[in-house]
């Protein structure tokens, strides 16, 4: 998969499907089952860690996951989270995304949006793919007071819309939209030319990214609206076809897992 036939995809309206991994075994069958896109998510810090939130997970941890992921993804485009405190200015962003890229990575994903703009240049002036990150965002979670749907008022909404179409303009080559009303991820999607996957944010994104363990079920944690549990008779290849099939033909999200 490419940064093209992904374009593609937007263009012709076909749905991209996006799932998290942080191991060679999952990598594997994700990739098999024609996953469109990989990503070694910093949700690790939760899921793999044990953590309340992603604030713990280390350059080092993201380094490992997406070496040992890479080995096994032959046809899916693989992305790797910076982790948080890792791109705080454009010089520390380069390193580490460069740390990123050696270890298998072919894009890396951060959050936010104007506030970083001297570390999405960086990365467009030496090459490097980017995925951006808007609406909730995780690594911020204490600022933001908590995991709250973001962009339900104007001000908010603008800023939200103004950010995208900033970080297009940069290069950002991707953009996950998370927990913001389908609404306005509909309005993002339609006036951006790249590429939008959505978490808790309608059916109207260009793509769908879910945390592999929510959608088997293996989630002891309260379980957020957005989130589907794909696993039936106890059949994890069956489930993750199940979840690509339900993207792709827009029967997931349902205004049930929308805000």
């Amino acid at each position: 998969m490419t940064l093209d036939e992904l374009k593609t995809f937007k263009q012709r309206g076909e749905k991209i499907t996006c799932l998290t991994a942080y191991d060679a075994s999952f990598a594997k069958l994700f990739d098999e089952c024609g996953v469109d896109m990989i990503l070694v998510g910093d949700s690790l810090g939760n899921v793999i860690q044990g953590g309340e939130n992603t604030l713990g997970v280390s350059m080092e941890d993201m380094i490992y996951h997406t070496r040992i992921v890479a080995k096994c993804v032959q046809k899916a485009l693989l992305i790797a989270d910076m982790p948080y405190q890792s791109y705080t200015n454009s010089e520390q962003t380069l390193e580490n995304a460069q740390r990123l890229m050696r270890s298998g990575a072919q894009m890396v994903k951060f959050e936010g949006g104007s506030e970083h703009e001297a570390s999405f240049k960086i990365l467009q002036a030496n090459n490097i793919p980017v995925c951006g990150h808007l609406g909730l965002q995780p690594q911020s979670v204490i600022e933001m007071g908590g995991y709250k749907v973001q962009g339900r008022d104007d001000a908010s909404a603008e800023k939200i819309l103004a950010d995208a179409l900033l970080l297009e303009s940069l290069g950002v080559s991707v953009l996950v939209l998370e927990c913001v009303p389908a609404q306005l991820a509909a309005k993002i999607s339609q006036q951006l030319s790249i590429p939008t996957i959505g978490i808790g944010a309608g059916v109207d994104c260009d793509g769908q990214v879910l945390v592999s363990y929510d959608i088997l079920g293996i989630n002891t944690d309260r379980v957020p609206k957005f989130v589907k549990n794909f696993l039936t008779n106890n059949n994890i290849q069956g489930a993750v076809n199940s979840f690509i099939g339900a993207v792709k033909t827009q029967r997931f999200p349902t205004n049930q897992h929308s805000y």
